[in-house]
């Protein structure tokens, strides 16, 4: 729509100065007056960039129109566009300067003309259809303004979603492959000796293997179109499933105080950290006993996952970011390092 106000401007200007009015004191209107109009609205296509200069060279224009005695008001058209473009630019200061010394002059300049004191109301319809142009513009802006608010923080709620999908499939792939690892191994020892504790480790691969499909079918669903797919979501991880991760990856799971039910914010990143923390363990540091201590406060839990492997080192990577965003995401903290008697540990702590 724009691009055809300029067009649109010029030809309702050109049919306003053909139909004006001449009264004995006007000048009738000429190939100059015209010409007058077309400058006016060749000047209209950069109001976009250039409010205030479009406008002061309209009212310019319109002025000098005036001051040549043609028809009054008639080739006001591109102004209220340029008046419209002041209002609606971000950027409005100097527009609203030329605005209003256009709209002095023009108040004066009617007063002189028609012998009316500068508050007579004869003289305010003019002044409310240029205040109305600005006005518009303004609300203009305005709806522009709270949609790119709105689009900024659509587009904000979506990277935050899809950052916390990454990490989801992150947690989930590694802990995964951690215990296929470790039951596998198990299941490649035992095969000749024990055939039923291989058939076991097999089973619990097999049920690592489902659980991530699961949460990897949801995770894939919400990328795919916002929802999960069809059919019950997995359950939000809890403190409860740890008893199982201890058990697949072979980790020793300790409770220090009262245990009890926290906020399911707080269990599922709590449960997270540790699941990445044992993972990262057995993938990483060759350990031979990971212990994962939970601390039960009046204000909060503790974490600690140890190992007596080697530390990995190397710069953190995802896994550790994540459990980190995890950890203070909810007001706590955490840290990560080698342990006082060797390997690897991950401290923390989140209120609740």
């Amino acid at each position: 729509m724009g691009r055809w106000l300029p067009p649109l401007a010029f030809v309702l200007a050109v049919a306003r100065v053909a139909a004006a009015p001449v009264v004995f004191t006007d000048r009738p209107p000429d190939l100059l007056a015209y010409a007058l109009v077309a400058a006016m609205c060749l000047a209209l296509p950069v109001r976009d960039d250039h409010p205030a200069i479009t406008l002061a060279t309209v009212g310019v224009l319109f002025l000098v129109y005036h001051v040549l005695g043609y028809p009054g008001g008639a080739p006001a058209p591109p102004l209220w566009v340029a008046l419209f473009a002041v209002g609606a630019a971000s950027r409005r200061r100097a527009g609203f300067v030329v605005a209003g010394l256009l709209l002095a002059v023009d108040i004066q300049g009617r007063a002189a003309t028609t012998g009316l004191g500068l508050l007579d109301a004869r003289l305010d319809g003019s002044t409310g259809v240029f205040l109305g142009a600005l006005l518009l513009g303004e609300v203009v802006r305005g709806r522009r303004e709270r949609l790119a608010t709105a689009a900024a923080d659509r587009e904000q709620r979506l990277i935050s979603e899809r950052v916390r999908i990454a990490r989801e499939l992150h947690d989930v792939t590694a802990h995964t492959l951690a215990v296929v690892a470790v039951q596998a191994g198990v299941a490649a020892d035992l095969r000749e000796d024990d055939p039923d504790g291989s058939g076991r480790a097999l089973e619990a691969v097999r049920q690592a293997a489902g659980d991530a499909m699961r949460e990897l079918r949801a995770a894939v669903g919400v990328l795919r179109d916002g929802s999960p797919e069809s059919g019950p979501p997995p359950p939000t991880p809890a403190l409860d499933r740890l008893p199982d991760l201890a058990a697949a990856t072979g980790a020793v799971l300790i409770s220090e105080g009262t245990p009890r039910r926290l906020p399911r914010a707080v269990e599922a990143a709590a449960y997270r950290i540790v699941q990445e923390a044992v993972a990262n363990a057995i993938r990483h540091s060759g350990a031979g006993r990971i212990e994962v201590r939970l601390g039960y406060r009046p204000d909060g839990l503790a974490i600690q996952v140890g190992d007596d492997g080697r530390d990995a080192g190397g710069p953190p990577g995802n896994g550790l970011h994540g459990m980190v965003e995890r950890a203070t995401g909810l007001g706590g903290w955490l840290r990560a390092g080698p342990g006082p008697a060797g390997g690897f540990q991950v401290r923390g702590w989140i209120p609740g």
